[in-house]
Order: C-alpha cells, then structure tokens, then sequence
C-alpha cells in the first residue's frame, strides 16, 4: 500500500492537485483529463453502481468515443488511489474479481466537485459531438492534424524553451481568432 500524503481525504486532493478543476501543470489546460478528472469521473460512475474495473474502462470508452480507451494501467491506479483515500471500498465477488463500491466521504466528495464534474461532462459531450457530425468532420480533421504536429515537435528531447513558447503564442493566436468567428 502506497503511503497517504495526509490522513483526511479532501486535504489531500487539495494539497496534490487532484480534483480541480484547472491543470497544475502549465501548458495542460485542455486535456480532457487533467489534474483528477478521471479520478473524478470513476467516482462517479461507481457511486451509479458499483463496478468492476473492465466495467469502468467500458464505460469511459462509450462515454469518450472516437476510439478511445482508457487503459488498465490508467483505471487500476485510480481505483487504488480513491480506495487509499477511502472514497470506495472493494468487494470480492465471484472468481475473485473485485467489486468497487462508492462510501460516504466519496458521495460528499462528488457532492462538493459537481461543478467540475458538469464540465467534464460538457467537454465529453463537445468531443462526442464533433467526433460523431459529419458536418463537424473537417474540425475534427484539423484538431487531430495538431495534436499529431504537437506530439512530433514536443518528441524532440532537446526543444528550446523558445520554440515552446512560440507554439503555445500560435495556439493561443488560433483560439482567440476561432473564438472571434
């Protein structure tokens, strides 16, 4: 078992990052799951009912769309971590498969994150509508050529912070021009 930073829950994602709603790393605003946010989402769906974890990466899979999956050694961690901070507890079930159940503290909890947990949900939402609007499929077209672009220059292990800085300035510029249409 992995050693807790502070012994009440709350406190912890407070101090961690987790759970808020703005990244805590600079350049990350955006992603769609930043700073806890699939912390938060398998939370929910667990206090739904409890689950499995295959079941939780299913359903994140059909939430999200367009082909993605959350991977096994995404999901496993994070429901070790809401376990760790007593957020669910876990159930053994038939061939020895674990059940996660949500507890009171992580009902508080998704009760005092609703706002982020509404603008997840809009976000996903947003993402599901481009992806599946054969209208919307040029946009969707053009966001998948710049993350493509971003991940091949950001692969570079010696980037200079000057480069860096001019490709988030020409990201911002296209945001704030999308922004003015």
């Amino acid at each position: 078992m992995r050693e807790r930073r502070n012994h009440h829950p709350r406190v912890a994602f407070e101090h961690s990052g987790e759970f808020r709603g703005e990244g805590h790393h600079g350049g990350r605003r955006g992603r769609l799951f930043e700073a806890g946010r699939m912390k938060l989402l398998v939370l929910h769906l667990i206090q739904q009912a409890p689950k499995h974890g295959y079941e939780i990466i299913k359903e994140i899979s059909d939430l999200v769309g367009g082909g993605y999956s959350p991977s096994a050694g995404t999901i496993y961690p994070t429901l070790t971590y809401l376990e760790e901070m007593s957020f669910v507890t876990v159930e053994n079930t038939e061939g020895d498969r674990k059940q996660y159940h949500i507890t009171q503290a992580g009902r508080q909890h998704l009760e005092e994150q609703q706002a982020l947990l509404e603008k997840l949900w809009e976000k996903l939402k947003l993402k599901r509508e481009i992806q599946n609007s054969d209208h919307l499929l040029d946009i969707h077209r053009a966001m998948e050529n710049l993350k493509t672009a971003l991940r091949l220059k950001l692969n570079i292990t010696d980037i200079e912070q000057d480069k860096v800085r001019q490709i988030a300035e020409k990201i911002d510029l296209a945001a704030v021009e999308i922004g003015r249409l």
